[in-house]
């Protein structure tokens, strides 16, 4: 009788076990994928973090598609597709709250993503967790960072577009700043410094609202952020400032406005390269390479790299341009061998 209670028992577990099954099986979300997508966009309910995204491009038809996410950045370029070709690209996206500027608004949570292109086609796609990715965080001002509307565009918000998934780009530049303020601001370097995994790439770029900074309070800022860097395990790099749109009469940038002189005097791109040498920190100077670039194209090719022809800006940069100066920063860390080249999408 006690082996024929201890066998009956057995059994009615196994069966509720069975029976439990499928339901709980039924109960599981489905992982983040197509079902989640319109012809034009897609939203994921995934909590902050960094996930790998993988897409299927293409088609019955021929298609181009280019990918764009959160606050306008740009994830993937203009692909084509043959008719009756697909592709499959992938990238890595950082996923926060606020998911554009630190001081602005938090935005919509979870991932969105926006599909491009002449003729934009999306086959499939899957999101999952990145799992141990290269992460590169950017300090800067409006010249860089995540900008909300048409037709503006920081050079960060353009540069996830030339990385391959497995590199990320966390975005904490900010409109307005300079190195005193986003040291004093609890949204922006309080927030930033404890963020910083070992081995980071920490991109810093703060020099154009530093108008009235003078010289030894910028270099013992631009100091104590490499110092917070470097505490953290990360990976400091210094970047001069992108040039202003503002030629001499004889086709030059040779003056302090274009090359970011302050009011009191103060050459910043200077200190900033006085800085890196002295604290043996990766230089990327944009300065230089900005101002070449700029008096190259001269006076009427430059307008489409800065606003002027849209709002009479020669500080701020058109989506064009700032996807050009990305390019610059994708080529300045191969160069400086900060980034494979097998991690980096060339073109």
């Amino acid at each position: 009788m006690r082996r024929f209670n201890i066998a009956l028992l057995a059994a009615l577990t196994l069966t509720t076990a069975l029976s439990a099954a499928p339901a709980r099986a039924h109960d599981r979300t489905p992982p983040p994928g197509i079902a989640d997508c319109t012809a034009t966009a897609c939203h994921f309910d995934v909590p902050p973090g960094t996930y790998d995204v993988t897409v299927r491009l293409g088609g019955e038809s021929a298609a181009s598609t280019s990918v764009t996410g959160e606050t306008r950045r740009s994830l993937l370029p203009e692909t084509a597709t043959a008719a009756g070709q697909t592709v499959t690209r992938g990238f890595t996206v950082n996923v926060r709250t606020p998911e554009g500027e630190p001081t602005g608004p938090d935005g919509t949570p979870g991932l969105d993503l926006t599909l491009g292109g002449t003729a934009p086609a999306l086959a499939d796609i899957r999101v999952t967790p990145a799992r141990h990715p290269h992460q590169i965080i950017l300090i800067g001002d409006s010249t860089v960072c995540d900008q909300p509307g048409d037709p503006y565009s920081g050079w960060g918000q353009q540069l996830p577009q030339f990385l391959k998934k497995g590199v990320s780009v966390a975005n904490y530049a900010d409109s307005g700043e300079s190195t005193v303020t986003y040291l004093e601001n609890p949204l922006l370097w309080g927030t930033v410094q404890p963020l910083i995994h070992p081995g980071d790439l920490v991109l810093v770029q703060l020099a154009h609202n530093d108008k009235t900074t003078d010289e030894a309070t910028y270099r013992a800022n631009l100091e104590t952020l490499v110092g917070g860097i470097r505490d953290m395990g990360g990976r400091p790099v210094l970047v001069t400032p992108i040039v202003r749109r503002w030629f001499n009469a004889d086709g030059t940038l040779n003056n302090g406005t274009a090359l970011l002189v302050n009011g009191l005097g103060v050459d910043l791109p200077g200190v900033v390269r006085s800085v890196a040498a002295a604290e043996e920190v990766t230089l990327i100077d944009l300065t230089a390479q900005t101002k070449a670039l700029v008096e190259s194209l001269g006076v009427e090719g430059s307008k489409a790299i800065y606003l002027y022809n849209e709002k009479k800006d020669n500080t701020h940069t058109s989506a064009h341009g700032a996807t050009v100066y990305a390019g610059l920063v994708r080529d300045a860390l191969v160069a400086g061998h900060l980034l494979p080249e097998s991690r980096v999408r060339v073109g």
